[in-house]
C-alpha cells in the first residue's frame, strides 16, 4: 500500500509552508484503489477528484487534527462521495464564483494512522475555507469523527507513525517503555528487530535487550553488550550513572581511528532491571557529532 507522504509544501498549490507548527501529509490514493487494477481509476479533471470502477467516487480534501505544543496536523485524505457530488464538484472546481460554495459530505477513504481502521469509514462534511485550497473537514459526524477533529491528540504519539522526514522531531517508542528523539527530516522503519532512522549523511540504529542474568548490576550487564573493550582513543568516551542505579555509557570514533569514509558512536543505556537500549549513529562531517551526542542523551525509558 502506497504510504502518506509528509510535506513541507501546501497539499494544494505547493506552496512552502514556514511554519512547523503546521505539518501536512498526503495520501496519494483512497486505501481501496490499491486492491484494484490500476485501469480502474478515472479522473473527472482535477486531481482531486477521483472515481474508481465499482468502487465508488471520491475527493480529495483537507482534515485538520489538532496535536499537544500548539501543532495542527493537516492531513491531506480522500473522502467517499455520492455521485451528484462527485460530479457537481467537477462542475465547480475551477469556478471562482461556484467552488467557495462547494460542501462535500462523505465518508473517510484512509484508515489514517495511529487511529486506523477506527475512522475509516467515518462520516465528515467538508466546506471551502480558503478558496484557493481543497475542502475542510469542518464537521464531524458520529462519534468517531467528531473526536477526530474535536480533540488535542498527542503529538509524539500522533506524528511517529508517519514514517516519512517530518520537518520537526517527535519522540518515537522504541518498546519496553524506552524512547528515543528522532530528529526533523529522518525517515523511519523498523526492520529485523531494529528502528532504522536516515537522513541525508546520517543514520540511526536503535535496538532493545533484556538481561537474562538476574540480578546482575547494571554496570555489568553494559560491560556484556560492548564485550571485548574497544580500543577508543582519549576524550572519545563518556560513563554516566544514571538514577535509580541506572547507567549510561558512548564512545565514539572519526574516520582517522577506523580507516572508515564515516564518523560513528556507539552507546548504550542500562536500567537497573535489566532493559537496556543500544544506540549507533553513523554521519558524515565531523560537526555533526553535537547532533549524535544529543540523540543518545535523549534515550530514556520511562517506568
Amino acid at each position: 500500500m502506497d504510504s502518506p507522504a509528509p510535506a513541507t509544501t501546501c497539499s494544494c498549490c505547493g506552496d512552502p509552508l514556514l511554519d512547523e507548527r503546521r505539518i501536512d501529509v498526503r495520501f496519494g490514493l483512497p486505501d481501496v484503489a490499491f486492491e484494484l487494477p490500476e485501469e480502474a481509476r478515472r479522473s473527472a479533471g482535477p486531481g482531486a477528484l477521483l472515481a474508481l470502477d465499482g468502487a465508488g467516487f471520491f475527493v480529495r480534501c483537507l482534515l485538520p487534527v489538532r496535536l499537544t505544543g500548539e501543532t495542527e496536523l493537516v492531513l491531506g485524505a480522500w473522502v467517499e462521495v455520492d455521485e451528484a457530488t462527485f460530479r457537481h464538484a467537477a462542475d465547480v472546481w475551477d469556478d471562482e464564483v461556484a467552488y467557495p460554495e462547494l460542501v462535500v459530505r462523505g465518508r473517510l477513504a484512509n484508515a489514517v494512522k495511529p487511529w486506523g481502521e477506527a475512522v475509516l469509514g467515518a462520516e465528515f462534511t467538508g466546506r471551502i475555507e480558503v478558496a484557493d485550497e481543497l475542502p475542510y473537514l469542518v464537521e464531524g459526524h458520529g462519534p468517531e469523527a467528531e473526536g477526530l477533529i474535536g480533540e488535542v491528540w498527542d503529538r509524539d504519539h500522533v506524528l511517529a507513525r508517519f514514517p516519512h522526514p517530518l520537518p520537526v522531531a517527535v519522540r518515537m517508542d522504541l518498546g519496553d517503555g524506552w524512547s528515543v528523539e528522532r530528529s526533523a527530516g529522518f525517515a523511519a522503519r523498523f526492520e529485523d528487530g531494529v528502528d532504522q532512522l536516515a537522513a541525508k549523511g546520517r543514520g540511526v540504529a536503535a535496538t532493545l535487550f533484556q538481561d537474562t542474568e538476574r540480578g546482575r548490576a547494571a554496570e555489568d550487564f553494559l560491560n556484556a553488550l560492548i564485550g571485548e573493550d574497544p580500543e577508543v582513543p582519549d576524550g572519545q568516551e563518556e560513563l554516566e550513572r544514571l538514577p535509580g542505579g541506572g547507567v549510561r555509557y558512548a564512545y565514539w570514533f572519526t574516520p582517522g581511528d577506523t580507516g572508515r569514509p564515516r564518523h560513528e558512536l556507539y552507546a548504550y543505556a542500562v536500567e537497573p532491571d535489566g532493559s537496556a537500549a543500544g544506540l549507533f549513529c553513523s554521519y558524515a562531517e565531523a560537526e555533526q557529532h553535537a547532533w549524535a551526542r544529543h540523540v543518545w542523551r535523549s534515550m530514556r525509558r520511562e517506568r
